[in-house]
C-alpha cells in the first residue's frame, strides 16, 4: 500500500452507543465507502457520534479531528439508513467541506441487505443515488453486514 490517509467517522446519534463494528470491518477489508482506500494506508483519527438532532456536534467534530491529521470526514453509513435517514445528511457535509476545507465522503459499511430492501421500496433514496452509490456494493456484500 502507499500514501496514508487520516480519516474522522461520525455517525448518526441514534447509534451512539455502537461499538463501530461493522464501520471497522468495512475500513479494514476496505469495502463500502471504504473502498476508494484500496491502495491507501488508512488510520481513523476520530470517531464520534453528530450530537443529536439537529446536528450540534457536526459544528464542532469536525475540528478536532482535522487537529488530528484528518483530511477526509465520513458520515456514517447509519446516517443513511436509518428511518427516516437524516435530513440534515448533505448540510453536514456541506458544512463541513466549507467551514473546515475537508472532504467528505457519505457512507462507510456497505449498506445492509435488510435495509437495502426496505428502502428501495419505499423509494427513500431517490435524491440520494449518485452520494450512496459507493455504500451500495453487491447483494451478496450488503448480505454480510445484516
Amino acid at each position: 500500500m502507499s500514501d496514508e490517509i487520516l480519516i474522522g467517522i461520525i455517525i448518526c446519534d441514534r447509534y451512539r452507543a455502537c461499538g463501530g463494528g461493522k464501520c471497522l470491518r468495512a475500513l479494514h477489508n476496505r469495502e463500502g465507502a471504504f473502498s476508494i482506500y484500496k491502495d491507501k494506508e488508512v488510520k481513523l483519527v476520530g470517531y464520534t457520534a453528530c450530537g443529536g438532532c439537529p446536528g450540534g456536534n457536526i459544528e464542532y467534530a469536525p475540528e478536532e479531528m482535522k487537529k488530528n491529521g484528518a483530511k477526509v470526514i465520513h458520515l456514517a453509513t447509519g446516517l443513511v439508513v436509518g428511518y427516516p435517514p437524516c435530513p440534515r445528511l448533505t448540510q453536514f457535509r456541506d458544512f463541513i467541506r466549507t467551514k473546515y476545507e475537508l472532504e467528505v465522503v457519505i457512507g462507510t459499511h456497505p449498506i445492509p441487505q435488510n435495509y437495502y430492501k426496505v428502502h428501495k421500496k419505499l423509494g427513500t433514496w431517490v435524491r440520494w443515488d449518485k452520494i450512496i452509490q459507493p455504500t451500495l456494493t453487491d447483494e451478496e456484500t450488503r448480505l454480510l453486514y445484516d
